[in-house]
């Protein structure tokens, strides 16, 4: 047991060096998972039998002298990724029996890699939501309270890796889907560029796995390192290879500085649409005292930043829009009449015509436009990815009735999306890292934002930030 909170780069080095094969890590990582998967719920659907075979077939590679970049290493997928032989059901009771035929793109690429995938992690009922439970699967809890939310849509795997079961997993964004449970779990996660990486195959039950663009989502790593964030990310990114050709390697440009001190970074704790509660404003702090300390520079106000009241309007309007399908609307006109605020700009959107579409897309294509400006002065942004923990499991039935509690202020529920919907918005990559703990010993995450493309400026400023912050630590 003692491999399963390491590293996938000491995994890895320790696998090339002969210390330990990967059917010992394997067979300590399922071990882990049958003793305390019980009270946390995150591997929603086990495949150890074929982990096993996988760990073999790796164990006599390694002894060929084969050298691939996730060679032995155990690792998990979420749900909502295809594989052949194992379900996919998005939650959904209706796809429960569905097994696909093919792998998805992203995982095809973990097993050319040489990873060893240990099974699936839970997912909320159509990934439509900041939580992790569905009819099908139960609630997956957060492995530092178990009467909280471990976050959603990628609940499972951050809850997988702070639990030790794999070094690595592989989620989804779309509201903040990795950034959430990485900041209520206490990991690391990264919201690549939008485009950045192939999602074939990562398709509801039922939906035929079309190498298409997806607009808003993207697929994205999780680990408990920063550094194993870019191991997975190199493995991941590249366009699919059904449009771009079989080759399909891309190169990202380097990080613009290798110190802490050389970074120009804004750091934003305050939002017009919702406040910021006082565990996660701390966090900010935390990290842009850190920054300080090293020389960096550090900023909290400048008028190169898009207006974020309109960058949050914007984005729930192509975010729901987007996902009409998905919403029932038949009282629309009724609900339409009560709602105010962000609510009443949701209801809006469920209704919008391409026209309005084609505004908001517009809008967006300004704000991108602003952000260029922007990264030409600085090279991050720090700011919270939810305004609070992870909050008590809340499962009413409807979503737009539930409230989020911030500082003992109640808030409409999906208004805590407007920090996700930052990065999400204009497609900017987004590192989430681990900031210290609230009060009540519940991990505080924050993100750090970057230019579009340069994935690696906020993966390295992670990275060296990491020593400086404390990490990820197991919960006790």
């Amino acid at each position: 047991m003692e491999w399963n909170f390491r590293s996938a780069g000491e995994l890895a080095a320790a696998l090339r060096a002969g210390e330990v094969t990967s059917t010992q890590l394997t067979d300590d990582a399922i071990a882990a998972i049958e003793r305390d998967d019980k009270g946390v719920n995150a591997i929603c659907v086990p495949d150890f039998d074929r982990a096993r075979a996988a760990a073999r077939d790796a164990d006599q590679a390694l002894a060929r002298g084969e050298d691939r970049p996730l060679l032995g290493i155990p690792v998990t997928v979420k749900e909502s990724y295809d594989m052949a032989g194992l379900p996919t059901t998005w939650g959904m009771p209706q796809h429960r029996d569905f097994v696909p035929a093919e792998d998805a793109v992203q995982v095809s690429r973990l097993k050319a890699a040489g990873a060893v995938v240990l099974g699936k992690t839970n997912v909320p009922l159509g990934l439509q939501d900041i939580q992790s439970f569905n009819d099908i699967y139960g609630t997956t809890t957060n492995p530092w309270d178990p009467e909280r939310t471990s976050g959603g849509s990628s609940g499972g795997s951050a809850a997988a890796l702070a639990s030790g079961f794999g070094a690595l997993s592989i989620g989804s964004d779309l509201a903040g889907s990795l950034r959430t449970p990485a900041h209520f779990c206490g990991i690391h996660a990264h919201k690549p560029t939008l485009g950045l990486v192939a999602t074939r195959g990562m398709v509801p039950p039922l939906a035929p796995a079309l190498p298409v663009e997806l607009d808003l989502a993207v697929a994205g790593p999780m680990a408990r390192t920063a550094r194993d964030l870019t191991l997975l990310l190199d493995v991941m990114a590249g366009p699919d290879p059904l449009t771009h050709g079989k080759a399909y390697d891309v190169t990202l440009p380097p990080a613009r500085h290798e110190r802490l001190g050389d970074f120009r970074v804004l750091v934003i704790e305050d939002h017009p649409l919702i406040p910021t509660g006082a565990a996660v404003r701390a966090g900010v702090n935390r990290v842009a005292g850190a920054l300080a300390e090293a020389g960096a520079r550090v900023e909290r106000h400048s008028p190169l930043l898009p207006d974020l009241a309109e960058a949050a309007t914007l984005y729930m309007q192509l975010l729901i829009s987007g996902a009409i399908a998905r919403f029932p609307i038949e009282s629309l006109a009724e609900l339409q009449s009560r709602a105010t605020g962000l609510d009443a700009v949701r209801l809006r959107a469920m209704a919008f015509s391409h026209h309005e579409w084609l505004e908001a897309n517009n809008g967006r294509e300004l704000h991108r436009q602003s952000w260029r400006r922007f990264f030409a002065e600085f090279d991050a942004v720090v700011c919270p990815i939810t305004p609070t923990p992870a909050f008590p499991h809340d499962h009413h039935p409807n979503p737009m009735e539930r409230r989020i509690d911030v500082d003992g202020v109640a808030y409409p529920y999906f208004d805590q999306l407007v920090w996700a919907g930052l990065a999400t918005m204009p497609g900017l990559p987004a590192t989430a890292i681990p900031a210290g703990r609230s009060p009540e010993g519940l991990p505080v995450g924050v993100q750090l934002l970057g230019p579009m493309f340069e994935d690696r400026t906020p993966l390295r400023l992670a990275e060296l930030l990491e020593p400086e912050l404390g990490g990820f630590r197991p919960p006790e």
